[in-house]
């Protein structure tokens, strides 16, 4: 008989540091007053769990923390708790990505205190987008939840210890709670005060969608200071490179909630080598969101270019490279 268990790979659930609701190394850097950075790491369609850890080294070498992605788009691949499950006990640091269209609050739940057992200390709740724009319309949406009413559910489930059934959690899962906002879309008055919601309702850190457009993120993170907000939750701007002018105007077309102004596709057609001129124009906007007060950190997401991350990141000057491997 094979003994299954072996507590070496187990990770041990300590209890975070004073001051601290998880202990993660997200959380450490942001406390700390360092400026932060998130990678998005696109799933495989693959059960090869090799392709996540190809994916995940140029992420590791210079983020806090590996954003694994729910069925983002409503479309099908490795699941999000799979991943987070592979990369935590191999020693990253992740964010276990939930979103709400595809699971009932009965699911979510247990799967919150699963990923927390696996080593999983960051969190990002989601509304999602809906089954219409993804590759299976016909998929049945569930919704039970949005990202509001989540995010006080795992809030629940830490602080007090119980489900919503007030049925008690004898050892509640430890979370760094994070949400996701978009300053760059309409309405963009209501941004803020649908951000204070999400603070209020118990979001630590928020990551933003892509901003390619400095001026409206000024603005929207003036009425956050404005707020206060900037003092109650890390804000990690969103970044990525552009890989062409096609792929920019392609983006602004048909994936939800993206901006992408008309300098910016113009500045990518004058360019002899396109590619090369979004990764430039991704350095700039890390550098300049990094001046702007309140901004915790960035999130950078490069679809299927994960290769690029560390490269570009280093370039910007916003961090170092670490070693690879250490929670």
């Amino acid at each position: 008989m094979i003994d299954l268990i072996d507590d070496d790979l187990l990770p041990s659930y300590t209890q975070p540091p004073p001051g601290m609701s998880s202990g993660s190394r997200l959380e450490r850097a942001l406390r700390a007053g360092k400026f932060a950075v998130t990678a998005e790491l696109n799933p495989p369609d693959s059960a090869d769990p090799g392709d996540v850890f190809e994916a995940a080294r140029p992420l590791a070498e210079v983020a806090d923390a590996v954003n694994a992605t729910d069925a983002s788009g409503a479309n099908c691949h490795m699941s999000s708790l799979g991943i987070c499950s592979l990369l935590t006990r191999a020693g990253y640091g992740t964010i276990y990505q939930i979103s709400c269209r595809d699971r009932n609050r009965i699911a979510i739940q247990g799967d919150v205190l699963g990923a927390a057992a696996m080593g999983v200390r960051n969190v990002l709740c989601l509304t999602g987008d809906g089954v219409g724009v993804g590759d299976q319309p016909g998929a049945k949406p569930v919704f039970d939840f949005d990202s509001v009413t989540l995010l006080r559910t795992i809030r629940t489930m830490r602080d007090d210890g119980v489900f919503l059934s007030g049925r008690r959690i004898t050892r509640p899962p430890r979370l760094f709670l994070g949400a996701a906002e978009n300053p760059c879309v309409p309405p963009f008055d209501w941004r803020p005060e649908r951000l204070a919601k999400k603070v209020e309702a118990g979001a630590q850190f928020i990551q933003t969608n892509y901003i390619f457009d400095l001026p409206l993120f000024e603005t929207f993170m003036a009425r956050v200071r404005d707020l206060g907000l900037d003092r109650e939750v890390f804000i990690l701007a969103g970044v990525g490179p552009l890989a062409s002018a096609r792929a920019a105007r392609w983006m602004r077309s048909n994936v939800p909630g993206i901006h992408i102004p008309d300098p910016v596709i113009a500045r990518l057609e004058g360019a002899k080598n396109q590619a090369a001129e979004g990764a430039e124009i991704c350095i700039e906007i890390m550098q300049a969101v990094r001046a702007i007060p309140g901004v915790a950190g960035v999130h950078v997401m490069a679809y299927r270019r994960e290769h690029l991350v560390s490269e570009i990141v280093l370039r910007s000057g916003v961090r170092q490279a670490r070693r690879v491997g250490r929670r």
